[in-house]
């Protein structure tokens, strides 16, 4: 910089007048940089050579300080200046309006002795610049010098402010009065057409750029491309992509963008790898798909690349790694990226804090996630509901419920995050509670809700709840929801009512996989395997949807308790073949039990042995009861000490072994099982029963009187039982 200004400066005074254009050109490069010390020392430069008053130099210094905002250095150079001087109104017009303070660039308006185009284009472009429209079309249709920068200006101004069908009026009174659009003019109007979807107004916008000599020009293409998109016309969007002559970073991204929203993963990356230059919009919009989309180690691979490649990150790109972390459970990576939010200063954003809840609380750390909830300056319900939902996952529910009541405004997911946190743990009768504040609160329940509340009920097979809550999906029009259709075929399923399942399966519009493997399941359940079977021919026969892991072992749990083996043996073999599904250790374990129960023990044991992967402690336990149940003692005995060497590795194998040689009646072996449980302080969870009476549960423990009516109760039993023996 030193070698410029001295090359400029070591000429005579003559010749310093003569390259008045390279000082300009130096000083609208500081400005453009916003290099005021350098601007500042090369004025300096200026004053010892005598110059800086000269009208335009003077004008450029004055820029680069309203620029830079500072008011002492501004007002020293209007002292520059004698008298009115437009151009330099003007440029405070602009740096006004740039500034926020529009009554000042209003004022200034105002006063104005004389005015001329620039003036006038900078005050409507500003007012509408900040969302004043009424004000800006007032000065609009006073201006004296309507030329084609204020048209445009207007145009521009009210498509921004979402007024397209002011700017498609504005736009016709243009034509109307002679003035011919340029590209920015064009690029406004189509993207009007594109925010009234009118398809037939954009044509005629087309037919005019074609007249006017427009069709190449980049950003009137790439407006283009984005009205046919907005219009569902990818086949119109890829024509104008590829007859383009040159096509910037817009046009790739908006390309990008389309496969994107069309689902087509594989070729976003394939117009990602070809893009010849990448922005920031490009790089998250592939960052955001691969995290939405489930693939987050790529999310995070491509969020690294681009960091390293010098592209800052945006709010958006930020939230979808964090979200991709999270679902990794990556901490450490997450903390490195937290790092660099902190850097940028984003921490306290709404969308990125809400995200860093997120990806703590999936990892484990509450405390962490706390600490960025309570840093988010202006916390919206999707950071209330971030914290109540990460307490919830990590089985903290009063830190959830204490949360949750202080939401200043709960909304669905409110109500569900806490539902869904007593739910994962078991915590039946504070669901029911929670669903019952929800509905007394006003809040609509949503589909998940009723799936949610539809489960507790299928897990204390509370048939009178759940009838009841079925009253309330119909009256809410859930009815043919297929969510809420299949949590009510599992419900019914579990709490006994296979009919009413069946007619709910039967009825619904839509199936998908869960809802067949939950009829499957509830039949098999309730003893009705063979139906069970029936229903999944008919399954095979949509062909429409894959079965999944679960509905597999649905079938092959059925095929065992109707004793169709070999038929279950041919459905566990076409897995992989026909289904493509990989056979997991609950399929082994199955399947065991299914030769188990039909005698074929050695089958039963060679299966296990041959078995890809360790085999579960429950398949050594299925074995071990087709021993008792066909009384070969000395496979007993092996099986027996092969669940004793599991047990090593995994103590609830004691608690099993101890169960079965109770039911086998080796009492002895109970007691030494007992002994060994005791010294490694494993706790058997005690059996019960229970029955519900005006939907409240009541549980009966072995040897448990706690219950408030035990006495009442055992004397009903004794007295039941005196009478049996009796007849």
């Amino acid at each position: 910089m030193k070698s410029i200004m001295r090359s400029i400066l070591s000429n005579s005074r003559g010749n310093l007048k003569d390259n008045v254009h390279k000082i300009i050109s130096i000083l609208n490069d500081f400005t453009e940089k916003r290099l005021i010390v350098q601007g500042t020392i090369f004025h300096g430069y200026l004053i010892k050579k005598g110059i800086s008053s000269q009208k335009q130099i003077a004008v450029k210094l004055l820029i680069m300080y309203l620029k830079s905002g500072k008011p002492n250095d501004i007002n020293q150079m209007l002292k520059e200046f004698d008298g009115f001087n437009l151009v330099v109104r003007n440029c405070l017009i602009s740096a006004n309006l740039e500034w926020g303070k529009l009554d000042e660039a209003r004022q200034l308006f105002d006063e104005m002795p004389e005015r001329n185009e620039v003036s006038w284009t900078a005050i409507i472009s500003g007012l509408l610049r900040y969302g004043r429209v009424e004000e800006a079309i007032w000065y609009f249709e006073r201006n004296p010098f309507p030329s084609l920068f204020s048209w445009t200006a207007a145009i521009s101004g009210l498509v921004q402010n979402g007024s397209s069908v002011k700017a498609m009026k504005l736009f016709v009174e243009m034509l109307q009065s002679g003035v011919l659009p340029n590209n920015v003019t064009l690029t406004s109007v189509i993207r009007a057409c594109g925010e009234l979807s009118d398809f037939n107004l954009g044509m005629c916008v087309l037919g005019l750029i074609v007249k006017v000599g427009f069709e190449h020009d980049l950003s009137v293409s790439n407006s283009l491309i984005t009205f046919n998109l907005r219009l569902n016309d990818t086949v119109s969007a890829m024509t104008i992509f590829n007859r383009m002559q040159s096509k910037d970073v817009v046009s790739w991204t908006a390309i990008l963008d389309m496969y994107v929203q069309m689902g087509e993963l594989a070729e976003a990356r394939r117009v990602f790898d070809e893009m010849p230059e990448r922005n920031e919009v490009s790089w998250s919009t592939m960052i955001s798909r691969y995290s939405q989309s489930g693939d987050a180690e790529e999310a995070v691979n491509l969020f690294i690349h681009m960091v390293q490649q010098g592209f800052k990150p945006n709010k958006s790109c930020f939230a979808s790694v964090l979200s991709a972390l999270a679902s990794l459970e990556a901490s450490v990576l997450g903390k490195i990226v937290h790092g660099h939010i902190l850097k940028l200063g984003m921490e306290r954003d709404a969308f990125i804090g809400s995200s860093l809840v997120d990806l703590y609380c999936k990892c484990g750390g509450t405390k962490d996630g706390r600490v960025a909830f309570d840093s988010i300056l202006e916390k919206n319900v999707v950071c209330w509901n971030s914290m109540v939902g990460g307490y919830s996952l990590n089985n903290q529910l009063e830190e959830a419920k204490e949360l949750f009541d202080k939401i200043p405004r709960k909304d669905n997911i409110s109500w569900n995050s806490l539902i869904t946190g007593y739910l994962e743990y078991e915590k039946f009768d504070e669901v029911f509670e929670v669903f019952s504040d929800m509905l007394l609160s006003g809040e609509r329940p949503s589909k998940s809700t009723f799936s949610s509340v539809l489960c507790a009920c299928a897990s204390l097979a509370s048939l009178e709840r759940g009838k009841n809550l079925h009253g309330k999906a119909i009256k809410l029009g859930f009815h043919s929801d297929i969510f809420v259709d299949t949590a009510l075929v599992d419900m019914y399923a579990k709490s006994g009512d296979v009919e009413s399942s069946k007619k709910i399966f039967k009825r619904m519009p839509k199936r998908n996989e869960i809802s067949w493997t939950a009829m499957i399941q509830g039949l098999a359940e309730n003893g009705f395997a063979e139906e069970a079977l029936a229903v999944f021919e008919e399954f095979e026969q949509t062909k429409s949807i894959a079965p999944n892991e679960l509905l597999m072992l649905a079938v092959l749990f059925a095929c065992s308790h109707c004793g169709l083996v070999d038929k279950g043996l041919y459905y566990f073999n076409s897995m992989e073949k026909v289904y493509h599904i990989q056979s997991n250790d609950r399929h082994y374990t199955c399947v065991v039990d299914m030769l188990s129960r039909s005698g074929r023990l050695s089958e039963a044991e060679k299966f296990i042995l041959d078995m890809p992967c360790e085999p579960e402690v429950q398949a050594w336990a299925a074995l071990l009861s087709g021993c008792k149940t066909y009384r070969n003692e000395r496979m007993a005995e092996r099986v027996a000490e092969k669940i004793s060497e599991l047990a090593e590795k995994n103590p609830g194998g004691y608690v099993l072994l101890s169960n079965v040689y109770a039911s086998a009646g080796r009492w002895l072996d109970v007691l030494h099982m007992r002994k060994l449980m005791k010294e490694k302080g494993l706790k058997k969870s005690g059996g019960y029963s229970w029955i519900e009476v005006r939907n409240q549960p009541h549980f009966f423990y072995s040897q448990d009187g706690s219950h408030n009516e035990s006495s009442e109760i055992y004397g009903v039993l004794e007295l039941m039982r005196s009478e049996m023996v009796l007849k």
